[in-house]
């Protein structure tokens, strides 16, 4: 059965800078329970929220099986960490995600590739054993919210 895991929606960009030097603090309350996405804007909230360069790429999506045991979207700032969606070859699909709140539409436009903080922040070598299975950037098409737990998956090819 499909699950999301953990959501993510974070005010400030974390990864700044050289990855030498290490992240900046996260706020206390980035991970949350339930989140609130809006229509070609992304999700309320997130840094990324309203941005005409996010646009296209506002939520992100990853799946767990894709993660070393115990990395979670505090190390890889997505925003969606599912289990049960092998979301990485969705890309050109429409995924619909509903948790409980109904049906949110995804675009997924292109995989969310990983960068070299991923190797201070995961561990070394993570760089490059995510190439591929870094999950998937999306332009939300409907208004709606996303809850941890069990989710009901479409995919829209």
């Amino acid at each position: 059965m499909a699950r999301i895991v953990q959501l993510l929606a974070s005010p400030v960009h974390r990864y700044v800078g050289r990855p030498a030097d290490g992240p900046a603090p996260a706020p206390p309350d980035e991970l949350v329970e339930e989140v609130r996405i809006r229509a070609n804007l992304g999700i309320v909230g997130d840094r990324y929220f309203g941005k005409q360069a996010h646009r296209d790429a506002s939520v992100t999506v990853i799946a767990q099986e894709s993660l070393p045991r115990g990395v979670g979207l505090v190390q890889v700032r997505r925003n969606v960490l599912t289990t049960g969606i092998a979301v990485d070859e969705l890309v050109g699909s429409v995924l619909v995600l509903d948790s409980g709140a109904g049906p949110v539409r995804l675009l997924v436009g292109r995989p969310a590739n990983p960068c070299a903080w991923m190797d201070v922040t995961v561990g070394p070598g993570a760089w490059k054993a995510l190439r591929g299975r870094g999950g998937v950037r999306c332009r939300p098409l409907t208004d709606g919210i996303l809850r941890l737990g069990p989710v009901d998956v479409t995919v829209d090819r």
